[in-house]
């Protein structure tokens, strides 16, 4: 797995600042200042754990255990655009399986990934409640049912044109 380096901006870590001052009395303020951390950077790489250590004056360890703990934060980075393949039990006998070897494939990266251009994640889940078009992904918010692995290029092709012709259109 290819560790992509940490990209924060002083605009960002001016918001953290702020988000230590907001809950700076409150007891039990690791889960709060965990959420709106990760809402700043999009997830929690292990720089943002140190300061956030640093100014709440507890463990880095205590941070990741947190972190780590629960399913709501990442500590990788999140692509623009996030794949979600959903492996439960109605997606996984139609193929889903099949699916996603075929997504890692085209973009070089595992499930839980961040290709290095930041363009795409892939994340699996459980279900999606779209049971009747399995197997399923969503590309952001946009569900795609009864996907074959032949048709996984074109879709993925669909978002990378549209790259294209945005960077295209800043061009002129």
């Amino acid at each position: 797995m290819e560790t992509l380096a940490f990209e924060g901006t002083p605009e960002q870590e001016k918001e953290l600042k702020a988000v230590f001052k907001k809950y700076e009395n409150m007891p039990g303020k690791l889960m709060p200042v965990l959420q709106d951390a990760q809402g700043i950077y999009g997830y929690l790489p292990i720089e943002v754990q140190r300061m956030i250590a640093d100014a709440l004056e507890i463990s880095l360890s205590e941070v990741y255990g947190v972190a780590t703990f629960y399913s709501q934060f990442s500590l990788t980075p999140k692509g623009q655009h996030r794949i979600s393949v959903c492996l439960g039990t109605a997606c996984y006998v139609k193929g889903a399986d099949k699916v996603l070897e075929e997504i890692e494939e085209q973009l070089g990266i595992k499930a839980g990934e961040c290709t290095a251009d930041r363009k795409f994640s892939i994340d699996t889940c459980r279900c999606v409640g779209a049971c009747g078009l399995a197997p399923v992904i969503m590309i952001d918010d946009k569900v795609y049912g009864k996907v074959t692995p032949e048709q996984v290029k074109s879709i993925l092709d669909e978002y990378r044109e549209e790259e294209t012709e945005t960077e295209e259109g800043a061009e002129e």
